[in-house]
């Protein structure tokens, strides 16, 4: 079996990612049996159930500690080809959020600057950027080949929270199958590998920022529909 290191606490307080400022989304994430997340326009993963945490176990364990972020997860860890089945499509929804965020907030300083560092690590990021590509999908199926428990075909619906700009994002499993299977073996693991999250004092997950003097703001793309 596949060993992952997950670890509950962070670099810096204001930055760990498995702490909700919002404690009745975390109480609502664990309630729910199947994979669910916090998510910011920004591709965090601002908190995650105790099966969505085993679940991204290989994108946790790559940020070291730090906000684990889809943006480099899928365009700077080579881990994340294998992680997803289909990465191309990983990629193209991960820079459509970007787009959408940018389009709500352009003065977003912490967006501004994980777009600069994309750009300047990844060419495929870059190509993708300058495609303006804004259309999103709530709904869908995507493959997951997991270091623990093989690969998984996982339905999936994300819902827009009134909170600046968080999504909740769930998956589940066809029943009877294969990896309806999985996810219950899954279970099983977290429950003697994945560390609660810790717990901090509520802040803000996110805010609109206002335009500094000089600063010029991320251009807002333009709208496309599917």
């Amino acid at each position: 079996m596949v060993k992952l290191r997950l670890s509950s606490t962070s670099r810096s307080t204001a930055s760990n990612w498995s702490a909700i400022p919002i404690a009745n989304l975390q109480r609502l994430l664990d309630s729910m049996a199947c994979p669910a997340f916090v998510l910011n326009g920004r591709g965090d993963v601002l908190a995650a159930n105790s099966l969505g945490r085993a679940l991204y176990a290989p994108m946790i364990e790559a940020a070291g500690g730090a906000t684990p972020n889809h943006g480099r997860f899928i365009f700077l860890d080579p881990r994340s080809r294998q992680f997803w089945g289909d990465w191309e499509s990983a990629a193209d929804n991960l820079v459509a959020l970007l787009h959408a965020q940018a389009g709500r907030d352009p003065y977003d300083k912490d967006l501004t600057d994980l777009i600069g560092e994309l750009s300047t690590r990844s060419d495929d990021f870059r190509t993708r950027w300058a495609g303006h590509d804004v259309r999103q999908y709530h709904q869908g199926a995507k493959a997951i080949h997991h270091p623990v428990v093989g690969t998984l075909h996982l339905a999936y619906e994300s819902l827009d929270l009134p909170a600046d700009g968080l999504i909740l994002f769930a998956y589940g499993a066809e029943p009877g199958s294969d990896s309806e299977d999985a996810l219950r073996i899954l279970a099983g693991w977290a429950a003697d590998h994945v560390p609660e999250p810790a717990e901090r004092s509520p802040d803000r997950t996110s805010s609109v920022q206002q335009p500094v003097p000089g600063e010029t703001p991320l251009a807002p793309p333009t709208s496309r529909h599917p």
